[in-house]
Parts: C-alpha cells; structure tokens; sequence
C-alpha cells in the first residue's frame, strides 16, 4: 500500500521546464511501509531522464543494512540491488559522522545518509526498501527521491550515450587466499567504471600491498590503477593519517586493531572508459619478485575477507 503522504505527491511533477528537462521526485515523512518485511515502493516513474538524487532517513535497529532497489526500464531483477550502508562507500555499518562531499554523505548518527548518483533510466524507474531480517519489524522511515526528466548523465566531461544504464556488480563475504586475484566485475560491451567500495579484513594489513588491475577489451596485460590498495584509495602507508572524506576519495572506516577498513573511490574526474568489456581485478597482497617473503613482513599476505561494491556505466 503506498502510504497517503506518497500518494499525494504528483510522482511526475514538473517544475521550472527548460530545454525538455523537468524535475521530478517524491517524499515520504515517517512513514511505517517496511512491515512484515515487505519491499516497498518509494518512488515510480514513467518516462526518460535519470536519478539525482537520493536522501533516506530512520533511526532503527538494522537500519544499516535496509536493502535498496532501483528496477530499470521495467526490469524483474533490479540492476542496482544494495545495502544502505555499504551502497554508500560505508563498510562494517560504521556511524561515523557528519560527513558530506558531492556524490554522497551522512549527516545523522543512523540517519540523513544520501547520495547524487546519476541513474538513468529510459522507460521507466521504480525505487524499493526493504528492511533487514533482524531490524525493527514496521519502522518509521523517511526518504526524498529527485531526478530530471530527459536529463542526460556526463562523466569526466564526456556526455554518456543515452542508452548508458548504471549497474551495481557485487562481491559480499569473499574469502581469498593469500597472492590470490579475483574479479570485482567482469561485463561485456563498452562502459566507463564509476565507482569502486571496498570492505575488507584479515589478521594483518600487509592485504593493502594489493595493486587494482583492469583488463579492457579482454586485454591479457592488465592496465595498473594503482601500486598499493590504500593508494587506490588515494592513502598512504596503510592509512597512516586515519579516516577523511573527500569527491574522489574517502576513508568510512579503519580499525587497526582488527586490521579492516572500508573505502570509497570516484571515477568522474579520472574516467576509466572502456570498449569491447572491461574486468576490474583486485589482488591479496603483492610480492616483489612473484613469492612471498617471509623476511619482508609487508609481501607476507594473510586470507582476507572482501566485500566489494562495484559502480559501472554500461552501453
């Protein structure tokens, strides 16, 4: 049932037309539409254009990890299927805050997390919540949903074409052996990278020595994104600093003791297109000279524990 706030809101509305472009969106106000765990609709749309922007609120047990879905041009398995927390760069349900940057933020202890990703879409769209099996049975929760009719999406300059659709690739509780690489995503047809978020633990760091490797156009040699994990993150020395958040950037979580951190990168300034495929690799640890070094701590990887949320631009 949508609840009567939603129901009065024109989900079409229309403000401040120019050039075909049109702003449409919703709200909902305390609402209690997550009982019996149910999927509920946070927002429907028929048309074209793309998402903007995106703000929920709920301050309940297992709120962290309320399920969000974004069903694309009328599909039955939504592209973009993922947890409140870690679909924000947020790993290990850490409430830090306040903390805000231009694609996404959070402003409450265990509310006012948001973001500004741009999804398009060209039929249709329909926005889902669907809370956790251990939070609160029928919670009270609150959302804005916005986006432009006929928007467009741009990425490092570069107007994306309009059959660009944006999809969520997950990897969740991996277990990987020390040296080994695995695959973060691996997709067909051309595309840009968007974002990368990354939970990981173990019972040492020397797992940050991995370098981000991606093969496009099914190429054997891997182009290098980077020549450590916490560099690919924009860090240094195993975070040696601590936490920050930055556009392209941040640092959500980061426990020395427990050796796990979570991280967030942006690919809009610094474009990772690709033609023919494209697959995104990490690594458990690096070595020197293709072994392991028990004299050199650092190329002495530990099995880690991944999981991994990767944004892609697909067309």
């Amino acid at each position: 049932m949508i609840p009567m706030l939603l129901a009065m809101m024109p989900l079409g509305s229309v403000a401040g037309e120019t050039g075909g472009l049109a702003t449409i969106g919703t709200m909902g106000k305390a609402e209690r539409v997550l009982g019996g765990g149910n999927e509920a609709v946070l927002f429907e749309h028929q048309g074209t254009g793309c998402l903007t922007h995106f703000w929920f609120g709920g301050n309940f047990k297992g709120v962290e990890d309320t399920r969000i879905r974004y069903y694309v041009d009328g599909e039955e398995k939504p592209s973009i299927d993922m947890d409140l927390y870690m679909g924000h760069g947020i790993g290990f349900n850490d409430n830090h805050a306040p903390w805000i940057t231009k694609h996404a933020g959070k402003i409450g202890k265990r509310n006012g997390i948001h973001n500004h990703y741009r999804i398009p879409f060209g039929k249709s769209l329909r926005v889902t919540a669907q809370r956790s099996a251990d939070a609160e049975e029928n919670p009270q929760i609150w959302w804005i949903i916005r986006g432009l009719e006929n928007g467009r999406v741009t990425l490092g300059g570069h107007q994306l074409p309009q059959q660009a659709r944006l999809r969520l690739h997950r990897v969740e509780n991996h277990d990987v052996k020390p040296l080994e690489e695995f695959d973060l995503c691996k997709v067909a047809g051309d595309g840009a990278l968007y974002q990368v978020a990354i939970a990981a633990e173990s019972s040492a760091f020397q797992y940050l020595e991995a370098c981000m490797r991606a093969y496009p156009g099914g190429r054997k040699e891997a182009l290098m994104l980077s020549s450590g994990l916490e560099d690919y993150f924009l860090g240094t020395y195993y975070f040696d600093s601590g936490r920050f958040y930055g556009d392209a950037a941040g640092l959500t979580h980061f426990d020395r003791e427990k050796k796990r951190f979570s991280a967030y990168r942006f690919h809009d300034e610094d474009p990772v297109f690709f033609r023919d495929g494209f697959r995104l690799t990490c690594r458990c640890g690096e070595t020197e000279h293709g072994r392991p070094d028990e004299t050199a701590p650092y190329l002495n990887p530990q099995p880690t524990r991944y999981t991994v949320y990767t944004w892609v631009y697909q067309w």
